[in-house]
């Protein structure tokens, strides 16, 4: 297509719009109004209009000192393309297998625009379970799946998740130790903690790892103590069997990955 027929189709105010996407993209800490505008060689007021819808829609969150940072939202909204999809559809026999190994449920959840999300889960075999619906919004704060899917990320990307999940639920911020906890879950690879909503009941979670080191998702058991049930791994061995199946659910994610590079380089 000729430029001249190619600028027939110009669309100036969106190219405006993801002019500022891809330059927040590249840049940690965001940016200010002025200092977007400098950047994008445009008058400051030319931007006003834009970057106040970017972030009435959630694209952009607007911080102390008239700062714009890109949020999370694009991600959210790629959790569901086709790679993501296949991935729940692995999780589908590795659950299974996980399931009947330790005894117990299991779930596995992403960070989806400003919540944690379920989207898929598996029965325990046997009569006792702990099952979380598919679909299912649950805390980031107060369960494991969420401490995995922050402690798994750089100290932007937890800010820019925290700040979402904050004005989704108006729930208040969290003191310094709730930080040093999800580092300290990041250190020994996988949370576990007394759940904060059913009495008994541990979160055991390990993160799918993407290339990058970044979890994409967070595999976790609700345990309870089986004690009718001999057969059935204690505490200790459970966690080991849910790192090895979230290995192996993280090794899927890496050859998604790569295949999807290689589509894009092949002719």
């Amino acid at each position: 297509m000729e430029p001249a027929e190619t600028d027939r189709y110009r669309a100036p105010a969106l190219d405006k719009g993801l002019d500022i996407l891809e330059l927040l993209a590249g840049v940690d800490g965001g940016m200010t109004q002025a200092e977007i505008a400098k950047e994008l060689g445009r008058s400051p007021n030319e931007f006003y209009r834009m970057l106040d819808r970017l972030v009435r829609r959630g694209y952009v969150a607007r911080f102390e000192g008239d700062r714009f940072a890109l949020t999370l939202k694009l991600f959210g909204l790629a959790q569901f393309h086709a790679p993501v999809r296949r991935l729940v559809s692995f999780a589908t026999s590795i659950m299974r297998e996980l399931a009947e190994e330790t005894f117990q449920a299991c779930q596995l959840s992403v960070f989806d625009r400003g919540s944690v999300v379920v989207i898929a889960q598996q029965e325990a075999p046997a009569y006792w379970g702990i099952s979380i619906r598919v679909g299912s919004h649950i805390s980031l704060f107060d369960t494991g799946s969420g401490h995995v899917l922050l402690a798994f990320r750089s100290p932007g990307e937890r800010k820019m998740m925290i700040a979402e999940y904050l004005r989704s639920t108006e729930q208040p911020g969290q003191p310094p130790e709730f930080f040093e906890r999800l580092d300290q879950v990041r250190a020994r690879g996988y949370e576990m903690m007394a759940s904060m909503q059913t009495a008994g009941v541990y979160n055991l979670s390990a993160p799918v790892i993407a290339p990058g080191g970044v979890a994409v998702a967070a595999l976790t058991i609700p345990y309870i103590t089986l004690v009718n049930m001999p057969r059935a791994p204690d505490i200790t061995r459970t966690i080991e069997v849910l790192q090895a199946s979230a290995r192996r659910l993280s090794q899927i994610a890496g050859l998604d990955a790569a295949e999807g590079a290689a589509d894009q380089v092949r002719p």
